[in-house]
């Protein structure tokens, strides 16, 4: 076992229902604390309960308001160091800003290179993530990070539809790795979609398709699904080349602006992601399937905590 005493898991204000059925698998209750802002805009955080060498896991996505979010966990961590807790892990199912990963265009920012700064300089342990955009941005961190990943959870949710004659699309190259793993998670052929972005817009641009797809059913894969532009045009360009239904899954359902409305006036039959963010009521679809990433990450703490290995999770 490892040298913290007692397990307790809070929760800044990004998605607390995520927190609660995390402590629900592993059978405690959220920690006791107040996050909140003043009128003049600071935010405060208080622990209402001793958290003195105990092992402090604090639950925050970065979710819409993403900066705000992004505070709040940062003064979260602060708080649990000046009280002295024994080891703190920031648990961010979504990290924000991990397409500032390089340096793309002339002097612009790397700002998942700053986030993972701010963590580390606020006093943080370790990270527990799920899905990075980039793994790479695993080193920008002076912390050990532990990255999870939603692919069997994903995988084991589409191999009960049984759907006839499948075939995994990698939404771009960057895909490639991920839309292998879950081709080979259930044993179908593989396609990669190249396309490019337009500059900065959240536009891009289909140019070939690379794989059989025709007549047979797309499952679109992608990391996160932000306004939904992207996955439009993937569906489009799929349909030209002859499938017979699409399919779209995610770790991260960002769904930001009129995401929810395009889809929903799309020929998408069904997109599937987990809960790494919250779901806002108005987004709520009869085509949008959210699964839970909570019992892994519930166990995933557990391990931590226990001194046991996190990769075997995955063996």
């Amino acid at each position: 076992m490892a040298n913290f005493e007692e397990l307790r898991v809070f929760s800044g204000n990004a998605h607390q229902t995520l927190a609660r059925s995390i402590c629900e698998y592993l059978g405690i209750s959220v920690g006791e604390a107040d996050v909140f802002k003043f009128a003049n805009d600071n935010t405060f955080v208080q622990f209402k309960e001793n958290v003195r060498q105990r092992d402090i896991f604090l639950v925050q996505p970065f979710s819409y308001p993403v900066n705000e979010n992004i505070m709040e966990l940062l003064i979260m961590i602060d708080a649990a160091k000046r009280a002295s807790a024994g080891r703190i892990t920031a648990v961010i199912p979504y990290f924000a800003y991990g397409r500032t990963d390089k340096k793309d265009q002339p002097r612009v920012p790397i700002t998942a290179r700053l986030i993972a700064d701010l963590i580390s300089t606020a006093g943080a342990d370790r990270v527990l993530t799920i899905d990075l955009h980039a793994g790479q941005i695993q080193g920008f961190f002076d912390v050990p990070v532990d990255e999870l990943t939603a692919l069997p959870i994903l995988a084991r949710y589409i191999k009960d539809k049984a759907l006839v004659d499948p075939v995994v699309v990698g939404v771009d190259l960057g895909a490639i790795k991920r839309a292998r793993d879950l081709a080979q998670r259930l044993g179908v052929p593989l396609a990669i979609i190249e396309k490019r972005r337009v500059g900065n817009e959240d536009r891009t641009e289909t140019l070939n398709v690379i794989g059989d797809v025709e007549g047979k059913i797309a499952i679109a894969l992608d990391d996160e699904i932000d306004t939904g532009g992207s996955l439009l045009s993937t569906i489009e360009t799929l349909e030209r080349q002859g499938v017979t239904e699409v399919y779209a899954c995610c770790t991260h359902g960002v769904l930001s602006g009129s995401a929810k409305e395009k889809l929903a006036h799309s020929t998408l039959k069904e997109l599937i992601i987990t809960d790494t963010l919250p779901l806002n009521n108005g987004a709520k679809s009869a085509r949008i399937t959210v699964l839970s990433v909570a019992p892994l990450l519930g166990e995933a703490i557990h391990r931590i905590h226990g001194g046991m290995s996190v990769g075997s999770m995955f063996q």
